[in-house]
């Protein structure tokens, strides 16, 4: 399969579902409650269908793992070499506090590593876009496009992190690099950021799964970036467990 030659239909699929997203997000909606007390409201379930629809005709022959449709038994996902990793709202938290900080995430998964991810950001009307190998790409309010990339961090490391996931492990994390500056971002936007050259590290020490990053993990590797585990390997796709490991996620100074 070649990833160029894809990637427009998988930028349109997930601008539909931003635009469908966007129209929910302005309306009166309503917030129910999952089975583990997480949100969940309409524009989740509009985006999933939208996305999946969506992929299937692009490829009929990959499955499709989304957050709302997750309940594919280990039994049948061991056998996938390659997958579509979806998360319809990342922030949904963020969505519903109506910060604006919440995006639309789809990944294409080969054996375990991110290829090809797509994060729109509906509220901002911003997109982001990468390939492994081939770069990655910024789509402002305006339309403009252009290719980002990492940057070396200036004296003060620039640290981007969630202020509703600051646990005591992050804080001393953040503490032990000295000299730094810390910024505030909510959903996968924060490896955005990263691949933009506007933040340097962003450590997770805390809880995620698999469609939560995967989609601006392939973006940040793409602009030249990387996401470890603490044990310093790649953070990896496609485990019988959904959950991620805590996991840095930084610039290619740092290697």
């Amino acid at each position: 399969m070649q990833l160029n030659s894809i990637l427009p239909d998988v930028i349109k699929v997930a601008d539909e579902a931003s635009q469908r997203v966007l129209h929910i997000y302005q309306s009166d909606f309503k917030i129910n409650y999952k089975d583990d007390s997480s949100p969940i409201t309409a524009a989740d379930i509009a985006s999933h269908e939208i996305i999946e629809k969506g992929l299937r005709r692009i490829s009929r022959d990959i499955p499709v793992l989304s957050e709302e449709g997750a309940d594919i038994s280990w039994e049948e996902r061991r056998h996938w070499r390659r997958f579509w990793l979806v998360d319809p709202i990342d922030g949904t938290k963020e969505f519903t506090q109506r910060t604006g900080e919440f995006t639309v995430n789809i990944a294409l998964v080969e054996d375990g590593e991110p290829v090809l991810g797509v994060v729109t950001v509906p509220a901002l009307g911003e997109a982001y876009w990468g390939i492994k190998g081939e770069g990655a790409h910024r789509r402002d309010r305006s339309g403009r496009v252009q290719q980002i990339r990492v940057l070396e961090p200036r004296q003060a490391v620039r640290v981007v992190a969630s202020k509703n996931h600051l646990n005591d492990e992050t804080r001393s994390f953040i503490e032990r690099l000295g000299d730094h500056e810390f910024l505030q971002a909510g959903s996968s936007l924060k490896f955005c950021r990263i691949a933009e050259g506007r933040a340097d590290i962003y450590p997770r020490l805390g809880p995620t799964s698999e469609w939560d990053t995967a989609a601006a993990h392939a973006v940040l590797v793409a602009a030249g970036g990387k996401v470890e585990t603490l044990d310093g390997t790649p953070l990896r796709y496609g485990k019988e467990s959904l959950q991620n490991p805590h996991f840095i996620a930084s610039g290619e100074w740092s290697q």
